[in-house]
Formats: structure tokens, C-alpha cells, sequence
């Protein structure tokens, strides 16, 4: 993707489900946790650059002895960061203390981050929000071992005024309006309200407190507690969290917008938020790797049963199809068949805008990320080469010498690496003309294989802003003198802001809802946009499940085409010598090529729970009315 878009976020759960001293016998260590963690945490990286974190908890240790630990960095490398920090404290601890070099008893009681139960975590910062208070995972503390709670998620609740809400009426006062705090202290106060009734029940049966504090931790409800705690979350979320004595979850949102897969087997269960991650980590096949359930909560209790229960009504299936366009790593085997599918199913639409000539066009991507769709495309145009080829043999056999079948033969598609980006280079100039010089050289091109009479075919993942390429790449593009610049997006028109885990909160960065605004003004029918903000305004205090997306009926007088040449002339500098032509993906071939991943609302408008048209109405609202403000 050339624009800048960032997205949130990757999570790791790890359980251990032997003592230590078996990893140690089988492995070699009792770091054997520690060191999965680093793993899953990196081949994460993807998911979150902006900060990192890891929690562990002990079991079974006695009173006064540590058994949480964490670890937290919002540095330019957060996660080697972490993992240093950790790697520090467990060489200093063994140096300094032989004595713990090969018992692991003593290297579990005293040394910090070795324990059976692990927690990670990578994100991207929101709207502004990376200080080390924002990074996951969160500890709610307390001296009862089992109120004590960890969590971490890949999620964004559309709702976080109301959840505030409910705390307030709770009787709390929760010390910032942000969702991660609401979420926790959501969970926090239903899993107080569960400790307490157990604790009575305890009584009535003549526990002691001190007894009484073990039988809770075996009887506390998980399911239950996530089932109150969720009851009113609308969003998109993968929720990981650890208590005190041992007991885990991962609940996922009752839509499945955002991923997460487990794997278990005798010795662990691990949750990630990627499938490949798991399988490259632990070694084990694709079909042993298990999606979690929509609406449902994986629940690992501390004696080690795994449990999966239902904890929310399921939602029709709507899994973000920006995961298998962009975000989520391409190794997984079905991602990788379906982003060169995408790349095939938008060659026909290249071939008609070359006009079909293959021998006088040269294929390319920008970014590295779009590579696996630049395969699919240029397959689909191998075959229709081929096509060609075999009809020109066919039409005139009689007549065809060996030279001649040679030549037919020898054609080939051209495939270069047009663009590379300059990883190194950093924009330190903010006075705009020198800066916009700078943004153009991000990347650099190839020379001496585009010639005056060629076309130039990129393929993107998507276009959102639209801003890189204006500034950069169709500047670079068009020094290589091409006839034509095709840009080509793997994905369909975004026209709608996201509000469940990617960062496009904002109407008026949205490339094609600037093309759906030039055009109305252009065919003087601009006052469609006041009549969508009558209509906006008047249902700013509705209930979410009575809001209507009324801003569909800004794009409604177009066709997608001619949203897309309106996009093309937007993106193109005013002094570019080729012709500029832009191609999208259609949202009927997206979902041919990713029927699993059907959430498509940043594409259509088709939010997946009541809150998503809160939030567009809400995003077209600042628009119109000239707020710098996120929507959620």
C-alpha cells in the first residue's frame, strides 16, 4: 500500500501446559516460553511498529513471591526492545546467581518472565496516542491473586461514550474516555462482581478466607464474566486476558471482523492473530491451526481444560477483506491463493486500457506488499499471450516455416522491478515546496527499460489517499517517459471511513470521496451534500440501530467509472507528460476472490453492527462541518 495507513493490532497468547522442568529436559530450557513469545511477537511485526509488550504469570507461587511480570517499550524497535530488556534481566540474574544455572525451581522462583502463561502484544499508535501508558497489555492489580487482570486486544469499540457510561453508572470513575480503559474496566468489574458471590458462597460453607481463595480461582465463570462484560461492545475485536492465578481467554467480536486462530496440542495453546504465525513458530500444519469462533470465547482454566463458549450472538460473517488484501502476512496458503486472484480477476480490466498490446507494456508493483497480486496479474496475461499466441499459429498453418513459429514463440511479457523504495531516506524539511521535493524521491525508479512508445502498468493493494502518488510515484513513474501510466488497486474504491481496527477515520482523506465531491460540483449537483447533511444532522441523536448511511447517495449519481478517471486526474501533477489512467477492483471480484472475508464496508457502506453507521454519520457530520475530529 504507497499510502500510509496504519492498523491495529497483533496479540499472542501462550500456554504452557507441562511444568517446566519438561521444556527444560525436552528443549534444552526453561525459557523455552520467553523464547516462543519473541517468535510470535515478530512475525507479527506486520500487525504493529509503534509499540510492544509482554506479561507472564507463575503458578503457583507462595505469598510474597512475584508472579506477574511486564514489560513494555514504545521505542523505534519495540519489540527487540522488550526481548533485550528481558534477555538483560534473565543473563544478569544466572550470572549472578550459579546456583540457578541448570535448578528450575529457583529459576522460576526468582527469575522474572519465566513462567507458564504468556501474553504479547504489537500495535500501531492511534490519532496520536504512543506514549508507553498506550501500549498493551494492561494490568489491572489487586492483592487477590484472581482479581488481578491482564489484557490485550486488536480491536476498536464504535461505542466508547456509552461503555464510559456504564461505568459511571457503575459506581466507577475510569481514568481516561478510551476504549482500552473501558474495555478493562468492563471485564474488571464483572469479574469483581463474580469473586464476590463466590467468595460468599464460600463462606456459607465455612471456608476460611484463606481457603476460600483457592476454591474461587477453580470456580470462577469465565464465560460468564466475558458474557456480561461484552453484552454492549460494538466494534471489532480479538480480546486476549490473563488472571492472576492462572485462567486465560480470547473472545472475538460476534462479526469475526478481526482474525484470530489457536492451536493446541498436549504440551501448549497458542492464539495469534495470524495462522501462519503458529505454524512457523511451532511447526504444524495448516489444518491444525483453528480459527476462534465469532461471538465465542476460547477459555483456558488454570487445571489446563480448554474450553470453547458461545458469549455472544453471532452477527452475519464478516471478516475485514483488508486482512487478505494487505495487513495479514501473505504466507498463509489461502491468503497467498487469494491475493494472486485478486491479480487475475483485474487483468481483463488492464488488457482493455492497453488496448490489449502486451508486447509494448511493461508490468510493475509498488509496494513490495502487492508482489503476490503482480503474480496472479501477470499469469492472466501469460495466458492470454498464449491465447495469442496459439491463434496466430492456428490461422495460417500451411504457411508456417520455422522462423516464423520461432518468432510467434519468442514473445514474451515484459515484467520489470520498476520502483524501490529508499528505506533510508527521511523527510526532515517541513517548509512544504522543499518537502514535496523530497516525498518524490521516497523511491527510486529503474531506468532504460520503458520506451516512448510503452505503457506502464502498477499494481497497488488499494488507493486511500491518494497522496503518494501524487506526490511521488507518478512524478517517478513519469521521468521513465511511458505512454501511459496504468495504476491498478487490488482492492475496490474506498469510500468509507473504518471504524474497527484500521486508521481511516476521516471522509475527506479518502481519495475517492474527493473524485464524488469534484464531480458534483462539476455537474452542479453539490447540493446533494447539503441534502446528505440535513438528513446526517437530523439523526445525530438517533439510537444506532435507526441510522442510515445517507452518505451512499454522494457516490449514487456515478458510475464507478467515472469516479475512477475523476481519481486519476486528482492524482496526477499537472506537469506529467504520460497518460494517467487508474483501475480498480470490483467489489463483486473481491469477494470471488476472499469468500471467506466479507466485511467490505470501508468499500460499500455495508457496516457490520449498528455502530458503524453511527460513525460514518458522525465522520460526513465533521466533514461538512469543518472538524479536524475522529469519528469514534
Amino acid at each position: 500500500m504507497s499510502d500510509a495507513l496504519k492498523h491495529e493490532c497483533g496479540i499472542a497468547l501462550l500456554r504452557l501446559k507441562k511444568p517446566l522442568a519438561f521444556y527444560k529436559e525436552k528443549y534444552g530450557t526453561a525459557f523455552y516460553g520467553v523464547q516462543k513469545m519473541y517468535l510470535l511477537l515478530e512475525k507479527q511485526h506486520n500487525r504493529g511498529q509503534d509499540g510492544a509488550g509482554l506479561a507472564s504469570i507463575k503458578f503457583d507461587m507462595e505469598p510474597g513471591e512475584r508472579y506477574i511480570s511486564r514489560v513494555r517499550s514504545n521505542k523505534a524497535a519495540p519489540i527487540q526492545d522488550i526481548f533485550a530488556q528481558v534477555n538483560e534481566r534473565i543473563s544478569d540474574d544466572l550470572l549472578q546467581n550459579p546456583a540457578y544455572q541448570e535448578d528450575v525451581e529457583l529459576q522460576k522462583k526468582h527469575i522474572p518472565y519465566i513462567g507458564e502463561l504468556f501474553l504479547g502484544h504489537v500495535r500501531y499508535g492511534t490519532f496520536g496516542k504512543n506514549s508507553i501508558e498506550s501500549v498493551h497489555p494492561f494490568l489491572r492489580q489487586n492483592n487477590w491473586m484472581h482479581r488481578n487482570l491482564i489484557v490485550a486486544g486488536n480491536f476498536n469499540m464504535t461505542n466508547v461514550n456509552e461503555l464510559f457510561a456504564d461505568l459511571v453508572r457503575l459506581g466507577q470513575h475510569p481514568k481516561e474516555l478510551a476504549d482500552t480503559v473501558t474495555v478493562m474496566e468492563k471485564i474488571g468489574h464483572f469479574l469483581d462482581d463474580e469473586v464476590d458471590q463466590l467468595y460468599n458462597d464460600c463462606k456459607k460453607e465455612g471456608m476460611s478466607k484463606r481457603e476460600a481463595s483457592s476454591e474461587i480461582a477453580k470456580r470462577l465463570d469465565i464465560g460468564r464474566i466475558i458474557k456480561r462484560a461484552s453484552k454492549n461492545w460494538d466494534g471489532g475485536y480479538a480480546m486476549a486476558g490473563l488472571l492472576g492465578h492462572g485462567d486465560a481467554f480470547v473472545t472475538r467480536d460476534p462479526a469475526g471482523i478481526r482474525p484470530a486462530y489457536y492451536y493446541e496440542d498436549e504440551e501448549l495453546v497458542v492464539v495469534a492473530s495470524e495462522r501462519p504465525v503458529i505454524q512457523t513458530v511451532f511447526n504444524v500444519p495448516f489444518e491444525s491451526v483453528k480459527e476462534i469462533t465469532p461471538g465465542h470465547a476460547l477459555i483456558i482454566k488454570k487445571d489446563g481444560r480448554v474450553i470453547d463458549e458461545k458469549v455472544r450472538e453471532p452477527l452475519p460473517y464478516k471478516a475485514c477483506s483488508f486482512e487478505r488484501i494487505y495487513f495479514s502476512r501473505g504466507s498463509d496458503a489461502e491468503i497467498y491463493k487469494e491475493r494472486k486472484y485478486l491479480g487475475r480477476l483485474i487483468m481483463p480490466a488492464v488488457l482493455e486500457a492497453i488496448d490489449q498490446d502486451t508486447d509494448n507494456t511493461v508490468f510493475s508493483y509498488i509496494p513490495n506488499t502487492a508482489e503476490t497480486s503482480f503474480y496472479g496479474m501477470v499469469e492472466e496475461a501469460q495466458d492470454f499471450l498464449n491465447q495469442r499466441k496459439i491463434k496466430s499459429i492456428l490461422a495460417n498453418p500451411s504457411d508456417l516455416s520455422e522462423a516464423k513459429l520461432q518468432e510467434i514463440l519468442s514473445v514474451k511479457l515484459r515484467t520489470e522491478k520498476i520502483a524501490i523504495k529508499d528505506a533510508k531516506l527521511r523527510t526532515f524539511i517541513t517548509e512544504d515546496s522543499s518537502r514535496d521535493d523530497l516525498v518524490a524521491h521516497v523511491y527510486d525508479v529503474t531506468y532504460g527499460v520503458i520506451k516512448p512508445s510503452d505503457n506502464l502498468v502498477i499494481i497497488d493493494d488499494s488507493i486511500v489517499r491518494g497522496t503518494t502518488l501524487k506526490n511521488s510515484i507518478i512524478k517517478m513513474m513519469d521521468r521513465l517517459n511511458p505512454k501511459k501510466i496504468v495504476v491498478v488497486s487490488s482492492a475496490p474504491q474506498i469510500r468509507y471511513p473504518d471504524c474497527y481496527g484500521i486508521d481511516m477515520a476521516k471522509m475527506e482523506g479518502l481519495i475517492a470521496f474527493k473524485a464524488a465531491l469534484a464531480l458534483l460540483k462539476e455537474q452542479g449537483m453539490y447540493h446533494i451534500v447539503d441534502e446528505v447533511y440535513k438528513k446526517s444532522k437530523a439523526q445525530e441523536e438517533f439510537v444506532d440501530a435507526e441510522v442510515v448511511n445517507y452518505v451512499k447517495e454522494i457516490y449514487a449519481p456515478f458510475t464507478d467509472q467515472q469516479i475512477s478517471d475523476k481519481i486519476a486526474e486528482l492524482i496526477t501533477p499537472e506537469d506529467t507528460k504520460a497518460e494517467v489512467k487508474v483501475i480498480f477492483q470490483t467489489v463483486d471480484n473481491l469477494h470471488i476472490a476472499c469468500p471467506k472475508n466479507l466485511g467490505d464496508w470501508y468499500f460499500t457502506g455495508n457496516y457490520p453492527t449498528d455502530g458503524g453507521n453511527r460513525v460514518v454519520n458522525r465522520a460526513f457530520l465533521n466533514f461538512y462541518e469543518g472538524k479536524d475530529a475522529r469519528a469514534y
